[in-house]
Parts: structure tokens; sequence; C-alpha cells
């Protein structure tokens, strides 16, 4: 699978294309997530087209004027009555103003003067005659930060809840907060963990689950689990489990509420873990294939030799989903039927329509993207999750800082929160595809993936599927995780979970909580995303039950004894305990 980064380059080309990398790396050095050219290019898209059209300037300027008369006369209107109807109020996801004390005069006035300046910079944005819809969706959501940054809940003598609790404590909350702030950047100078983090130790707290590693490549560290305490008999078909390289495999393994890899052991299944390497700059050049044939497809082969006979059931979680799609599909074309099932979790086949995070992907920003990882020959997992802290920065950024420096309370540290930051690296050159290849050209969805030389076709992928998308999902979109539907003709089970792309995913079992399902059979109709979601039954619940009694249906009936550790006489010896060495890689 060739790079376009990394093809050939014209005769006499490469000296001057050297300078322009030259410009990359150093450009990415001071990079944002963002690149600035796109920005630019966005702003001129914007402002060119808007002062060509003044039916639109007339539109903004009628609207700045109705809000601010309609914000003076409920400033009038607070003086008789101090419980007088807002003119504006925040929206379902936004907490910053739901304190008590945001109801009160002055602080009501800018919370509620700050949400119209928000709401008329949103319509300024958008909808501009001519406007590309990419740039505008980019200047709208950077407009969007930036007023953001300015809102009156991140300044200290503006906000009633950080004015109350400076009075409360005599300064106090201020002098913690500093303090809060001094340590938290020596962390991040020394590149530690953030505070609270040593609370969830690899191994102890968090991954872990009884198990051996049972086979180990430059990429991966495979993870057989044991069985449950007491149990006689498992399902004869073993559970492969594929997470996504971004971050540490132990996402499905965390805390013994929340831990996947024990609700499926409980249910009586073998299972098995991919655990990925942590890439350093001398794997820049693996590439995305290698992750096809030295992840999944070894992972299946040792399985395969571990329990000769047996089809397994394979799931993939976010990037380690799509990854494993593309592995079926290969498998399906080359006749390959080792794979009893697939379930795909909260992860992409066709990304026609990526959700938020492809404002950060065009040809400029990942030229930009491939500056920074050129230069040190992996990306890092602090500018790919930039991109994560972006779309979600009230909630990830702002409230968190003020809640540790403005108000001296620091978040209590969680589990997922100590795995978010258990940081890896992504090789240059399979980064650098998976980008354009998925989110610029959409070439798994349309047939011009190779894999072994040969394209890949989602529609050979004749294993029953369950898939699972969640209702606030921003990094997949649960109606791009639905279009499978149109790619493969498969048994497909589709699942709407509630919550996000982590919380809808890794959760506890018996919390409260709601998911729609459906079943279509093979060679069904794929109904547009609106018509599923009226037709699909509503349960209460999680839906990890309903998975693991659809794994248990499409398993063989008679269940056998539980099978021992690795398989020494065909190769794969014991290596040593899980959760493996890989997971500890810095």
């Amino acid at each position: 699978m060739n790079s376009p980064a990394t093809g050939p380059t014209p005769t006499g080309a490469a000296p001057y294309r050297a300078i322009d990398r030259l410009r990359e790396a150093m450009a990415a050095g001071f990079g944002t997530g963002v690149s600035p050219l796109a920005l630019g290019m966005a702003l001129m898209d914007w402002s060119a087209h808007l002062a060509a059209a003044p039916g639109k300037r007339l539109q903004l300027a009628d609207k700045a004027a109705r809000e601010a008369a309609a914000l003076l006369t409920h400033a009038a209107a607070l003086a008789a009555d101090p419980a007088a109807e807002p003119v504006i109020r925040p929206g379902p996801q936004d907490r910053r103003f739901a304190a008590a004390a945001w109801q009160n005069p002055p602080f009501s006035l800018w919370a509620q003067g700050f949400l119209l300046a928000r709401q008329w910079w949103q319509e300024a944005t958008r909808d501009v005659p001519g406007v590309d819809p990419h740039r505008e969706n980019l200047l709208s959501a950077m407009v969007q930060q930036w007023l953001d940054m300015a809102s009156p809940a991140n300044l200290p003598f503006t906000n009633p809840e950080v004015i109350t609790r400076t009075l409360e404590t005599a300064g106090l909350s201020q002098w913690v907060g500093m303090r809060n702030w001094a340590e938290d950047m020596a962390r991040l100078a020394a590149g530690k963990p953030p505070v609270g983090t040593e609370r969830f130790r690899v191994g102890q707290e968090v991954a872990a689950s009884p198990g051996k590693v049972v086979y180990r490549n430059h990429l991966i560290e495979l993870i057989q689990y044991a069985p449950a305490p007491d149990t006689d008999t498992v399902l004869a078909e073993p559970v492969l489990l594929v997470p996504a390289w971004i971050m540490k495999y132990y996402i499905l393994d965390l805390s013994p509420e929340n831990s996947l890899v024990r609700h499926l052991v409980r249910a009586g299944h073998t299972v098995f873990c991919i655990s990925w390497r942590n890439p350093t700059a001398e794997d820049r050049d693996l590439t995305l294939e290698d992750y096809r044939s030295l992840g999944v497809m070894a992972a299946v082969d040792a399985i395969s030799a571990i329990l000769p006979g047996r089809g397994i059931h394979a799931a993939g979680y976010c990037l380690g989903g799509t990854l494993l799609a593309i592995a079926a599909a290969a498998m399906g074309g080359a006749r390959d039927d080792r794979l009893a099932s697939i379930s795909l979790l909260a992860a992409q086949t066709d990304f026609a329509e990526p959700g938020e995070l492809g404002l950060f992907i065009d040809h400029d920003q990942l030229n930009s993207l491939e500056g920074a990882m050129r230069q040190r020959g992996y990306l890092t997992a602090e500018q790919m999750l930039g991109a994560f802290r972006f779309l979600r920065s009230n909630d990830l950024v702002w409230s968190r800082m003020v809640r540790a420096y403005l108000m001296g309370e620091r978040e209590p540290m969680t589990d997922i929160l100590a795995w978010s930051s258990d940081s890896t690296r992504m090789p240059y050159r399979m980064q650098g595809e998976y980008l354009r290849r998925f989110y610029l050209e959409n070439a798994l969805a349309g047939d011009r993936l190779l894999a072994d030389g040969r394209p890949v076709a989602l529609r050979n992928i004749r294993a029953p599927v369950f898939a699972v998308g969640t209702e606030e999902d921003y990094v997949a979109p649960w109606r791009s995780v639905y279009r499978l539907h149109c790619l493969s003709d498969a048994e497909l089970t589709f699942v709407l979970g509630d919550r996000d792309h982590l919380a809808g995913i890794i959760l506890d079992p018996t919390g409260p909580g709601h998911h729609r399902i459906a079943t279509r059979g093979r060679d069904g109709t794929c109904l547009p995303s609106d018509d599923w979601l009226h037709a699909a039954a509503l349960r209460e619940g999680c839906w990890w039950p309903a998975w693991t009694d659809w794994l248990a249906r499409h398993s063989a009936a008679e269940r056998v004894a539980p099978p021992a550790m690795g398989a020494a006489a065909a190769g794969y010896p014991v290596l040593e305990d899980a959760p493996g060495s890989y997971v500890r890689q810095r």
C-alpha cells in the first residue's frame, strides 16, 4: 500500500521539495492542531463571500439590533422583577451557567450577552452563499472556540462561583489553584502523567484480569485470559479483541466493574486480546498493511494454532474495528472462513460523514501534520488528543481549568482519565496512510484499499456482524457507523447505545442506560438511518448482555473444557503474565 506522502518525487524536484519539508517541519513545531494556512483560506473564503452577500449582511445587522434591544429590555425588566424570563438559555449540553448564582444580575446579564454573541457569530459564519462547506465548518468551529475562551465562566471576576469560593476560603482557593497550576506545569515539563494517575497501576487496579502473553512479534503481544474461577466449561469459539492502536489496550480491561474482558470471561468465553507496541522513530515506515498482517492476522494465526479447528469471534473497538473490518473483508475475499462472527464497536467503515474530526483533515492540514510526523518519525498521542480536546473544550479544557486553577478543586481521577493519559505514538507512514486513505479518499467504502495486493471489498464479509454506535459519539458518529448496512450483505445486528464514544462502549453493565437494537437478515434491505431509528426496539439497560447472548447464539451448542494457556508444542508458549511488556512502554 503506497502512501502519497512517500511516493516518488519527479526527477530534479527532490532538493526543492526538501526545502518545503524543512519549512513544514519547522511550522509543525508551533502548530495547535489546525493548519494556519487552512484557517487563513477559510477566513478569506468566508469574508470574500460575505462581502459579496448584502442580504446576509443585512440579516446579521438586523439580528444584532434585535438581540441588543432584547437584552436591554430584559435588563430594564429585572429592575421590576428579579425573576424576569431570560432572553436566551444555554443548550442542554452547556453546563457552564447551570449554578444558581448565574441566575442573578449582573452575572445573568453577562451570561446572556455572551450566549447571544455566540449565537450571532454562529449564524454569521454559517449559510454565507458560496463558501466551501469544509471551510465554513472549520471557521465556525474556530470562532466558537475563540468565543468560549473568553466566556465569563472562565474569568475570575465574572464567574460568581469563583468569587463565592474565594470569599468562603478567604483567598485560600486561589493559592491552592496556583499550586495546582505549578504542579501541572512541572509534571508536563518533566513528561510525567497527571496528578492522581498513580492510583491506577497497570496490572493491579487496571488491566488486572489474570492471563498470559502467548505470542509476541514486533508489533503486538497476544494475551490469553484465564477462565473465570469455578468454570467447568466454556463456549468452544474464542473471542479476539482488537483495540485501537491510538491508546493502550486496557481500555477494554479497566476496573473490574467495567472491564469488557471480565464480562466476556464471566459469560463463558475464552478471550484473547491484542496489546499494541508503542512505536518509536525506528518504526516510522510501518504501514497500515503491517498493522493488518502483523496485528490482526498474526493474532488470528496464533489463536488458530492454539485452538485448531475452532471459529473465532473477532471484535474491534474504534480504529481496531476498522482494521478488523479490513482484515475480515480480505479473509472473505480469500475464502478464509476462520472468523465465526465480527463485532465492530464504535468503528467506521464509511468515512463519507466522518463527524467533527473531519474539521482537522483536508489536504492542507494533513500536509502540515505530516510535517510534524516526518520530523519525529511518529505522531504523538498528545497531538492527536489535541483534536479531541478542541471538539469538547468546554468539558475537557476550560471547565477543568476553572475548577483546578480558579477554585482550587481538582477533578477526581478515574480509571478512564488515567487510561487517557497513558499515551501511545503512531508511526509516520501508517498514520499518513490512514488519514489519507480513509478520511480524504474513503477508500475502504469505495473498494480502493489493498490488502495482500488485492482490493478489499466489505461485501466479501460473510460472517454475521454485530455493530455498535452511540448517540453522542463525535469520533465515530452513529449514522456513519450505521452505513455498514449499505456496504455489506452479511447478517447485521445493529445497536445504538446511549452516551458517547467511550462511556457508551466501556460502562458498568449493571448501571442505568438504554439502547436500540435490530437485526437485518443476510442480503436484507439497507434502510435509511432515520427509518431504522424509528423501527428498532428500545430496551433499558446496557447492551453488553445482548452482545454476549448474540455471541452465544452464533457459537456451537456443545461447550468444552477451558483450554490450556498457549500451546508450546505448536510454537506458542507462555511468555509472561498479563498484561505483558508492551503496555508498559513509554
